[in-house]
């Protein structure tokens, strides 16, 4: 299955895609989209929105996964960050493609070990699990985590019959 990761923000959105069999990962693509900063917020949203429905069709994805929102000190950082990652969600969704959920701390603790990692941590432990990938920077990192962590839940799914599931 071909997973899409993505780490949303309104400047820089990170992006990866991975395919997984069973416990078996191995690195497709990853890369950033940004938009411009100078550019009002309708026109930036409609870029980032754009730019990722490119990432989509490229790839096609089976499955993608997104990093919830995380509370700035910033109220207006945290709204930005919000509107960005509700055009993620949307242009995965008008591609029929289901979108799983992560905190960052499971994202953290799935990929690294611990829910306090830092992002050279983060990338340290992407490039182990997905040798000779040349990521494309802090963000790519993070996307390429959150689609580690959703192949693995897909996979755990598998696994547990359909009956003993809550």
């Amino acid at each position: 299955m071909i997973v899409l990761g993505l780490d949303p923000g309104l400047g820089c959105t990170g992006w990866g895609v991975i395919a997984a069999e069973g416990n078996r990962l191995g690195h497709i693509a990853n890369g950033q989209v940004r938009t411009d900063a100078k550019a009002p917020l309708p026109r930036r949203l409609l870029e980032l929105s754009d730019l990722l429905g490119a990432v989509l069709a490229e790839h096609d994805p089976g499955a993608a996964a997104v990093e919830e929102v995380y509370v700035n000190e910033n109220p207006q950082s945290t709204l930005k960050l919000g509107q960005a990652r509700g055009v993620v969600l949307l242009v995965a969704a008008a591609r029929g493609i289901e979108v799983g959920e992560y905190a960052p701390s499971l994202v953290k603790k799935a990929v690294v070990g611990t829910g306090g990692a830092d992002k050279a941590q983060v990338r340290a432990m992407v490039q182990r699990l997905l040798p000779g990938a040349r990521i494309a920077g802090p963000d790519a990192a993070d996307a390429l985590a959150v689609a580690i962590t959703h192949a693995h839940h897909l996979a755990s799914a598998r696994l547990v019959p359909r009956s003993s599931r809550a």
